[in-house]
């Protein structure tokens, strides 16, 4: 049976609407060569967050995000030690959680979910949830979220 929609990217029109948007000088492509030991070249490891909370043993890289880029979104990597957790929070943007070092735990809404190597999890919009690492090796996970996006509200 022949399909009455054909299947096809209209490159023209992606290229114009790229073009019409403006170029950024600050915006350049870039490669973050992985060190090993899950650094990245140009990368800092950072707090989880500024001011102390109900997290632990967890830190932070902004591999795509902190360098003037355009995209809609932002990638970190997050490293949770042993015994170690993400806040309890919930807020209106949506985040998808990979995992790529080890293995954690996920509390979304109610459920609570195992995750191993390339599991991949999607927090939906206002989902209460918490990343946890009751295992003995560090669970680290890529996650991506909106660049624009609200403030975390901390639940008990």
């Amino acid at each position: 049976m022949a399909r009455k929609t054909p299947i096809s990217c209209d490159w023209k029109q992606g290229g114009a609407a790229l073009k019409s948007r403006g170029a950024h000088k600050e915006n350049k492509s870039a490669l973050y060569k992985h060190k090993g030991k899950f650094r990245w070249q140009g990368i800092k490891v950072e707090k989880y967050k500024q001011s102390n909370g109900d997290w632990a043993d967890i830190v932070r890289q902004t591999l795509i995000g902190n360098k003037r880029e355009t995209c809609k979104f932002h990638l970190r990597y997050f490293e949770i030690a042993a015994g170690g957790c993400s806040s309890f929070e919930r807020h209106k943007h949506e985040h998808v959680v990979i995992c790529v070092r080890g293995k954690g735990k996920a509390i979304a809404d109610k459920k609570s979910h195992i995750l191993n190597f390339l599991d991949t999890l999607y927090i939906s919009p206002d989902t209460p949830h918490q990343l946890r690492n009751p295992f003995k090796s560090p669970f680290g996970f890529l996650c991506i979220v909106n660049a624009k996006r609200d403030k975390p509200i901390i639940l008990a």
